[in-house]
């Protein structure tokens, strides 16, 4: 049996996920991978970067699941610090450039997968490029930031964007000892969730002394006579001073590659593929991780949702698909959850506007009670929104805001929004109880009963 030859784009969790399970049912013998990525490091955490900047992970490598030196010692032929610049689908090959030595060659493959991850936004303003101002998604994005904190003497960080990435890492400069200072357009922080619960965060971060600027237009990052930043401009005319500055806008799929090999590409720019993650229209060609889009099993359209938890299993489904066997990812409802300080948060589902854009017709609940037992000692207060269907009642959305062991109570609403389950039905949901854990009705059938009230005031 003449040997195959698959060939990833991509180190991290997608791509080495995908490469591992393809190795594991299929021998060297029948099939040769070869991997390439354009950083110097493979399967790490990105997801665990902030609490590494913070110090509560101890060490950079603490991040790694596995070195390109255990994934080579398992057959399977990676090259770091080499960037695929070109793919030429229609003789099955790719060009890649050693980015130390600047040597190109063309590789082929039999199978490709591609998953090159996503890029932090950098919007185009003068000073965006200069010394200080570090975008992070990967880790060598992390070392670079880490490297800059260590050659800093000021302690002012202004990190410009509230949403996951800038409200984790505004925490862990906070934790390393530093001013911090938060810019950003929307009108409360972490978009990604309705203004209302939005405005919890935003009062809870400043508590923690993190100053918090609505409304805030960044025009320009400042800089003195060595090109560093030293301040953030606004439209409104404000200055505000900093010696490093971290961009949390967000982040955007890295499909350069796809676009120039036509192809295709969803409303956000994400590569579009089949239940088996194969790339739409190409037989040999699959994609994961935070360069796709994939389903919202509850809008019912592909969004770009750039999370650890899918691109591992992304790449599970590919290598089981390459390597002979089948599998498919049929989708997701959005569930993310973070923090800051002692605050957590969480979502799953929709939002009020994606509702709207989805043309549904929703009531919304949203109740205050405590994460445990009122009376049991630590219990900290909690805020559940619930969105449901006008008409049916099925569940649309769940955000959570409150203290520590509220986040992970999400999961419930995930399932249900899996499931297409009524909040009729989640009140019936036999929920463990004790009062170190929950009160007697838990948060989020508390929601439920209130979600079931404005469903049936609604009428149709």
């Amino acid at each position: 049996m003449a040997t195959e030859r698959l060939v990833v784009v991509g180190g991290d969790a997608a791509g080495m996920s995908a490469a591992s399970q393809a190795r594991r049912l299929k021998g060297s013998d029948e099939l040769e991978i070869v991997a390439f990525e354009r950083g110097h490091f493979t399967s790490y955490s990105a997801c665990g970067i902030p609490y590494w900047v913070g110090g509560r992970v101890a060490e950079r490598d603490d991040l790694i699941a596995r070195t390109p030196e255990e994934h080579r010692a398992r057959g399977i032929d990676l090259r770091t610090r080499t960037e695929v610049v070109e793919l030429d689908l229609p003789g099955s090959r790719v060009r890649a450039r050693d980015l130390d030595s600047g040597s190109e060659s063309w590789t082929g493959y039999d199978k490709l997968v591609l998953a090159t991850g996503a890029r932090p936004v950098r919007p185009r303003l003068p000073g965006i490029g200069a010394h200080g101002v570090h975008g992070i998604q990967t880790l060598d994005d992390g070392q670079r930031l880490m490297d800059s904190l260590e050659r800093t003497q000021g302690r002012r960080a202004v990190v410009v964007g509230a949403g996951y990435i800038g409200v984790e890492m505004a925490e862990a400069l906070v934790e390393r000892g530093y001013e911090v200072t938060v810019l950003h357009r929307g009108a409360q922080p972490m978009a990604t969730l309705d203004p209302d619960m939005g405005g919890l965060v935003h009062s809870a971060m400043n508590r923690m002394g993190i100053r918090t600027v609505s409304g805030a237009e960044v025009t320009k990052i400042l800089t003195d006579e060595q090109g560093r930043a030293r301040a953030v401009a606004t439209a409104a005319g404000e200055e505000y001073e900093a010696d490093v500055v971290v961009l949390g806008i967000g982040v955007e799929p890295r499909t350069a590659l796809a676009r120039a090999a036509g192809l295709p590409l969803g409303p956000s720019g994400g590569i579009l593929t089949d239940l088996s993650m194969r790339v739409r229209g190409h037989e040999d060609v699959w994609s994961g991780g935070d360069c796709v889009e994939v389903l919202d099993l509850v809008a019912g359209r592909t969004r770009h949702i750039p999370l650890g938890t899918h691109a591992n299993k992304h790449g599970q489904v590919i290598g089981s698909n390459v390597g002979g066997g089948y599998a498919t990812f049929p989708g997701v409802v959005g569930t993310a959850v973070s923090k800051v300080c002692d605050l957590e948060i969480a979502r799953t589902g929709l939002r009020e506007r994606d509702a709207l854009e989805a043309g549904l017709r929703f009531v919304t609940a949203t109740i205050t009670s405590t994460t445990t037992a009122g009376y049991y000692p630590g219990a900290a207060e909690m805020t559940v929104k619930m969105l449901a269907e006008r008409r049916t009642g099925r569940l649309l959305g769940v955000q959570i805001v409150g203290g520590a062991g509220s986040a992970k109570r999400v999961d419930i609403a995930a399932v249900a929004l899996t499931a297409g389950m009524t909040v009729d039905q989640i009140v019936a949901l036999d929920l463990g109880y004790a009062p170190p854990f929950s009160p007697v009705w838990d948060p989020v059938l508390v929601a439920a009963r209130k979600a079931v009230s404005a469903v049936r005031s609604a009428g149709v």
